[in-house]
């Protein structure tokens, strides 16, 4: 896989003090430790319909509402993505035609949102912030090419709202490798590194990379044989990952859990679907695995049908049955799981279900959780309509103590 680093210049090196305080240094990949060998694979769970229970029908409906722990309002504009912290990712819109886009935190505490990284810091023009994810000690963010589609990933040490010391590059393509899927816990970032569909390395395999801040080396982790059936998550210490699997017998994807502790060196757990099912979202939450599947298959087990699921092994499986909007979150046997217009908080223990409602006037725009996989303090946010005009207004931002 082709990287090029380019020399600091002084030009560069002024726009990025500029930016974040510090020069910008260049992480090195570390041969030889892909843990490609120390995958277990196993047989694809093909199971029948009576292998799950279907929540919706069979759980008791409870009728109380959630009341949220906080309620904030942001700037229009303002979208968060999945964090684990007090401090969750935010993409937020330029005060000006440039840049367009800037990288935020919010603190979920006390609602302070936080400018991170006010501008691109790769050196040249047409660069924009593209994504951006932390946690409460790393922040790592992407700057986009938007007529070349070239790109950068960069990280950097983060405490109390601010980025601290030197911003790293942790990795650069072109056009023939789609951005980045990332997701930071504690002091380690992850990200995978995949083929574009259209691009002349179509056919290259795909990799999972892992760097500490502080550290001058990142890690090839993760190898799959063609693409990731899905971004990576990481939920209380544990890496979710889709690699392709079994390649010798068809086209399979294994949700595989590996502990972040160890920088994935063990495999905790393993589900492989059924043949050229591909999954949406996977995550982790205790022993289960939850997982999103957007689209029917013609194969006809209960895993090739559209939904959300939870469960392990053989199952038996948990399953939600509507079309899947987002990524799973929640703590020991409750699960949040969006719907188009709600969503669901389903106890297993007890069997059943309430429902967290969208905010008013936000439904023409969706509401979407800022959490993924295990919480105490369940994020949503939601772009509201101004009631007198019908326009975007204001994102509004709601907590949930689990």
């Amino acid at each position: 896989m082709k990287r090029t680093i380019h020399p600091l210049t002084r030009r560069g090196f002024l726009k990025g003090s500029a930016a974040v305080g510090a020069a910008i240094g260049t992480v090195h990949l570390l041969s030889g430790c892909t843990n490609t060998n120390k995958q277990t694979n196993s047989d694809p769970v093909v199971v029948d319909q009576q292998s799950g229970n279907d929540v919706l029908e069979s759980y008791e409906y409870d009728e109380t509402d959630y009341t949220p722990t906080s309620s904030y309002t942001l700037s229009l504009g303002s979208v968060l993505r999945p964090g684990e912290g007090t401090w969750v990712p935010c993409i937020t819109a330029g005060a000006k035609a440039s840049p367009m886009v800037t990288a935020s935190a919010f603190n979920i505490d006390n609602g302070n949102q936080q400018v991170v990284v006010p501008a691109p810091i790769t050196h040249g023009s047409n660069y924009e912030i593209f994504d951006a994810r932390c946690s409460d000690d790393a922040y790592a963010w992407v700057e986009l090419n938007l007529i070349s589609h070239d790109w950068k990933l960069y990280g950097q040490s983060f405490s109390d709202g601010k980025l601290t010391g030197s911003p790293s590059t942790l990795w650069e393509a072109d056009s023939n490798w789609d951005p980045p899927a990332l997701a930071v816990s504690r002091s380690k970032v992850i990200w995978q590194v995949q083929p574009a569909t259209s691009g002349n390395q179509s056919r290259s395999s795909s990799n999972c990379y892992l760097w500490k801040t502080g550290d001058s080396q990142a890690q090839n982790v993760v190898e799959s044989q063609g693409r990731f059936g899905c971004a990576p998550t990481i939920s209380d210490g544990v890496v979710t990952l889709v690699p392709r699997v079994n390649n010798d017998k068809g086209a399979f994807y294994g949700i595989v859990a590996y502990s972040l502790g160890d920088d994935l060196n063990t495999q905790i757990d393993q589900l492989v679907l059924p043949q050229s099912v591909r999954p949406m979202s996977v995550t982790r939450i205790g022993d289960e695995f939850a997982f999103s599947i957007e689209a029917s298959y013609e194969e006809g087990s209960l895993l090739s049908r559209m939904g959300t699921y939870i469960g392990h092994g053989n199952g038996p499986f948990i399953v939600i049955n509507r079309e899947p909007m987002a990524g799973v979150a929640g703590k020991d046997h409750s699960y949040i799981v969006k719907a188009r217009t709600s969503y669901y908080v389903i106890d297993t223990d007890n069997q059943r279900y309430r429902v967290i409602s969208a905010v008013n006037r936000a439904l023409d725009f969706g509401e979407y959780p800022a959490r993924v996989g295990h919480c105490d303090t369940f994020v949503t946010f939601s772009t509201v309509k101004d009631p007198s005009t019908g326009y975007p207004a204001s994102v509004s931002v709601r907590t949930f103590h689990l």
